[in-house]
């Protein structure tokens, strides 16, 4: 059609119009792409007899499960539109737990692990996008059947208990997140081809899901002992690479078992809940997150709206169990009156709420009793004390939900809200939002943001009885575990802010835990907890979380082609604005440091 050299020509005009504003860097990059298709192009002879074949590749072997196989399936293989009306459920709801069958295969590298370098820290597994590389503990006489190859060495602090780190071949997407934070002094993940990996260790990850949850030994509440709980959010069709993944994995970990979530639109909304498959999944209990998704603008207020409705159902349970206390047996009175007592305590919850169930179904149910008892038993999803998490983007917590968001904290319920802050409209293609920094080029800021970031966290904070924290996985996981355990616990409402790296920031995707801990050090991203509860007790209630900024900001600025970009266009203005940026990000330190009494 064109001659070679024209087509050539015309593809490297391109490239330099297309990506000329991220840098010399990624042109050039792109420009020996093009050179390389030409240089290593060889031909690869085929049978004569394909060219008339009507058959195609050997599918894939189907999961052994009747909605994967009726539902999913034919959706994946885009025959959605031959299902019937009877295959889909009248009230929209889906099963959870179904990105398990697809097991995509889409990277190119995936970790390995070395078990005589690994100081068994978890780090690797907390960090991970995707929940595809998970901590194994559990105790001899449970790994006699092991496949060959299921190494296993002594679990340090866990006497009697070996250890292992295990990864799913299939589901990894290869960003190097793992491998890249792994701490140990001769690293105890490195990257290989994934060819390799399916051979050597598919068999150990079909073995490794078929065993026992871990006991409860350790300490869920730490960085390391929440990794030996099954995430309640595995394989989403996030990013390589993703920075708000970890922290909605990390979310479920902690309280998946009892989690209802309210989901604004947005990339939460797209890789938490996309058609024909969901990332949310069960424990061995049959126990986790109950999911639904809302418009930008009402987010927060359906979850609200979740909250009022599982708080009057939760009172018309006491209210029942009132009405019949003197006509029970003293079995199922006791376990009534337990529950009443601690009927706000998330601690046991589930066990008290196990005995209330058992005992009913013991109870001989008499003509006073019957009805109140039947009341109790239809609430019964509700006996466990829900723990409503508002999930959600800047686009919506900072933008066209601000206002509903900013009405449900005012209303003092206990609601928890998780922003996930990718300092831009991610999902619908890079527009800036009032979360975008000063000077940070996005769509309708393409030449640099004029305005300074909103701080949401210090709106919040002035209504005095709203728990704060802001967060920064790869700067400080102990503050993370922390400020979502205390936001949980906190009896009122909690607001998180969470740095999330993006792949619209023009950076390294395998490396975005090294920039939250760079954004952190920089002094660009401050961590902090603003917790009501210690005012109370006569002590400071804003904890810096921070210290004192150990690298230049403007030269983290510059690892980001966001912000790189706007220097190669207009230099001097960058500069300048640069220097706003960075005075900008000074001031707001200043104002925590006072908070904090520094």
């Amino acid at each position: 059609i064109l001659p070679y050299e024209d087509a050539e020509m015309y593809m490297k005009d391109a490239v330099k119009k297309t990506y000329g504003k991220k840098g010399d860097k990624i042109v050039n990059m792109n420009i020996a792409g093009i050179d390389n298709a030409i240089s290593e192009l060889k031909e690869v002879k085929v049978p004569e007899s394909w060219k008339d074949t009507k058959e195609g590749a050997e599918m894939v072997s189907l999961a052994d499960n009747e909605y994967y196989k009726e539902f999913i399936h034919p959706i994946l293989v885009q025959e959605g539109d031959k299902l019937p009306v009877s295959k889909f459920n009248p009230d929209g709801s889906v099963p959870t737990g179904t990105t398990k069958y697809e097991r995509r295969g889409i990277a190119v590298s995936v970790p390995k692990w070395i078990k005589e370098n690994c100081i068994q820290c978890n780090q690797c597994s907390f960090v991970c996008p995707h929940a595809v590389i998970r901590p194994m503990l559990t105790t001899p006489d449970k790994l006699k059947d092991k496949p060959e190859g299921f190494d296993t060495k002594p679990a340090i602090g866990f006497k009697g208990y070996e250890y292992r780190i295990q990864m799913s071949p299939y589901d990894c997407t290869g960003c190097g997140s793992c491998a890249n934070t792994c701490p140990a002094k001769e690293k105890a993940l490195v990257m290989r081809p994934v060819a390799e990996a399916i051979k050597e260790e598919s068999d150990n990850w079909d073995y490794f899901e078929k065993l026992d949850e871990t006991d409860k030994i350790f300490k869920p509440n730490t960085v390391k002992g929440s990794q030996f709980k099954k995430p309640l959010f595995e394989f989403s069709g996030a990013c390589a690479g993703c920075g708000e993944t970890p922290y909605v994995k990390l979310v479920t970990q902690l309280f998946g078992d009892r989690m209802v979530i309210a989901n604004a639109t947005g990339c939460s909304s797209i890789y938490g809940g996309s058609a024909p498959t969901c990332p949310y999944t069960k424990n061995s209990q049959g126990r986790g997150p109950a999911w639904a998704n809302s418009l930008f603008e009402d987010n927060a207020e359906f979850g609200y709206g979740m909250n009022l409705a599982v708080t009057q159902r939760r009172l018309k349970i006491k209210e029942d169990m009132l009405s019949v206390m003197d006509d029970v047996s003293d079995n199922t009175k006791a376990a009534f009156k337990d529950w009443m007592e601690t009927i706000e305590d998330a601690s046991d919850t589930i066990e008290k709420s196990q005995k209330v169930i058992e005992a009913i179904k013991e109870e001989k149910a008499s003509e006073n009793t019957k009805a109140a008892l039947q009341s109790i038993q239809d609430n019964a999803d509700v006996l466990v004390k829900q723990s409503i998490w508002i999930i959600g983007g800047d686009g919506w917590a900072y933008d066209i939900g601000y206002g509903g968001l900013d009405h449900v904290l005012a209303m003092g319920e206990d609601v928890n809200i998780l922003v996930l802050d990718s300092e831009v409209y991610s999902n619908t293609g890079g527009q800036a939002s009032k979360s975008t920094p000063t000077g940070a080029i996005a769509k309708f800021a393409a030449g640099g943001k004029r305005t300074k970031k909103k701080d949401l966290g210090m709106m919040a904070m002035s209504y005095g009885y709203v728990y704060v924290a802001q967060v920064s996985m790869g700067s400080n996981m102990n503050q993370l575990v922390k400020a979502m355990t205390e936001a949980e616990a906190y009896k009122g409402p909690s607001l998180i802010i969470c740095y999330s790296p993006c792949i619209n920031h023009g950076i390294n995707m395998s490396k975005t835990i090294e920039t939250m801990k760079k954004a952190v050090d920089s002094g660009y991203w401050t961590c902090y907890r603003y917790n009501p509860d210690l005012e109370e007790k006569g002590q400071n209630p804003f904890i810096l979380d921070s210290k004192d900024p150990t690298i230049d900001y403007q030269d983290f600025l510059l690892t980001e082609n966001r912000y790189a970009s706007l220097k190669k266009l207009y230099p001097e203005f960058a500069q300048e604005i640069f220097e706003q940026s960075q005075k900008d990000a000074e001031q707001r330190r200043a104002k925590y440091k006072a908070l904090a009494g520094k």
